[in-house]
C-alpha cells in the first residue's frame, strides 16, 4: 500500500456522502506498498480502507478483483469485503481516480514469518484456490510474459539514456534469463482465479492464525501452481534473496495438505518459480528506475528477487 494521490478530509467526506458509513472521524495515509493510494478510514460505522487505484491498476479489471474478494469472503475466508454505496456500486471516483471502500481486517503481517505461520499461509492459499474454483470472472494476467518484455525495453531506454550502469548490468542478466526461459505458461495445468501477489505483507495474522488476506489488485486467471511459485518466492527467502529451507518446506506442506499438486504441476514448479523471480525483478527494477521521490513510497530492491533465480534452477 502507498500514497500517490492526496485526499483531504473535505474530499473524503464528499465521497463518503454516497455511503451509509456515518460521519468521517479520521483519515490516515498508509505508506506501505508500491501500487495504489490507501488510507485508513475511521467512520461512524467502523474502520475501513479507502483505496484510490493508480495507473498500473486497470479500472476495467476492478470488478473482477473486488468480486473475487467478495466471493471468497462469502465462502467464509478472511478477505476484505468491498462496501457498496447506496446505489449498490463498489466503485466511485475520487480526485480523478477510481476508488473503493473495503472492510478493515484486524491483524499484522509477519516481518519474520515462522514455519508455523508459513504453513498456515500455505494452507490459506490452497483454500483460496479451491474456494475460487467456481468464480465466474476472468482476467488476463496484467503482468504476464508479454508485459515482462515490454518492461525490459522501457527500462533499457531509461538506463542507457541516464548511464545507470548498475541497473544496466542487472537488466542484462534479466534479459538473458528471459530468453532462456521462453514462454513459461505453455503447460496444460489447472487454472483459476489467483491472487498473484501473495506476499507476507498481504497476509495478516493474529498469533499464528491467518486473520486476513488483502490487496487482490493483481488477481487474475492463471495457473494455480504459478500462484504457489510466487508465494514460495515471496515467503521462502530472506531480505538478500537467500533461501530459507524451513519456511519453504512449511509453506509447501501447508498448501499440499489442502490441495496437493498434480505430477505435472510439481514438474513445472521450478520453471514457474523462475518466472516469478523474473516478474518481480522487472517490476521492482522498473519502479526504482522510474521512481518519483515526491511519492510517499519506497521502491523495493530488485536484486533480492533476481537472486532467487539460482534457487529455482
Amino acid at each position: 500500500m502507498a500514497v500517490f494521490t492526496p485526499v483531504g478530509d473535505v474530499e473524503a467526506r464528499n465521497f463518503l456522502d454516497a455511503y451509509d458509513l456515518g460521519d468521517l472521524i479520521a483519515l490516515t495515509p498508509i505508506a506501505e506498498g508500491v501500487e495504489n493510494t490507501n488510507y485508513a478510514l475511521q467512520a461512524g460505522a467502523g474502520r475501513f480502507v479507502l483505496t484510490l487505484f493508480e495507473g498500473r491498476t486497470d479500472a476495467a479489471a476492478l470488478p473482477f478483483c473486488l468480486g473475487l474478494t467478495d466471493w471468497l469472503a462469502q465462502a467464509g475466508l478472511p478477505t476484505a469485503q468491498p462496501v457498496r454505496d447506496r446505489s449498490g456500486a463498489w466503485l466511485g471516483v475520487l480526485n480523478g481516480r477510481s476508488a473503493a471502500v473495503v472492510e478493515w481486517l484486524n491483524g499484522a503481517w509477519p516481518r519474520d514469518p515462522s514455519p508455523v505461520q508459513a504453513q498456515a499461509a500455505g494452507a490459506m492459499l490452497a483454500r483460496m484456490h479451491l474456494s475460487a474454483a467456481d468464480y465466474p470472472g476472468r482476467r488476463a494476467n496484467p503482468v504476464g510474459s508479454a508485459a515482462w518484455r515490454a518492461l525490459a525495453q522501457r527500462i533499457a531506454t531509461r538506463v542507457r539514456g541516464q548511464g545507470l550502469d548498475h541497473d544496466r548490468a542487472m537488466l542484462d542478466r534479466v534479459e538473458a534469463a528471459l530468453i532462456e526461459l521462453g514462454d513459461p505458461f505453455t503447460d496444460d495445468l489447472p487454472v483459476g482465479a489467483v491472487h498473484a501477489d501473495y506476499f507476507p505483507d498481504n497476509v495478516l495474522f493474529q498469533g499464528d492464525a491467518v486473520s486476513g488476506v488483502i490487496d487482490f489488485y493483481f488477481a487474475c486467471t492463471g495457473p494455480l501452481a504459478y500462484d504457489l511459485a510466487i508465494a514460495l518466492s515471496a515467503w521462502g527467502f530472506d531480505g538478500a534473496g537467500r533461501p530459507s529451507p524451513d519456511i519453504l518446506r512449511a509453506f509447501r506442506s501447508g498448501y499440499d495438505a489442502i490441495r496437493p499438486l498434480s505430477a505435472a504441476e510439481a514438474v513445472a514448479l521450478p520453471r514457474l518459480g523462475r518466472a516469478a523471480a523474473l516478474r518481480f525483478t522487472l517490476t521492482r527494477l522498473h519502479d526504482r528506475v522510474f521512481h518519483d521521490p515526491s511519492n510517499l513510497v519506497t521502491p523495493k530492491d530488485p536484486a533480492a528477487f533476481l537472486a532467487r533465480l539460482d534457487y529455482w534452477r
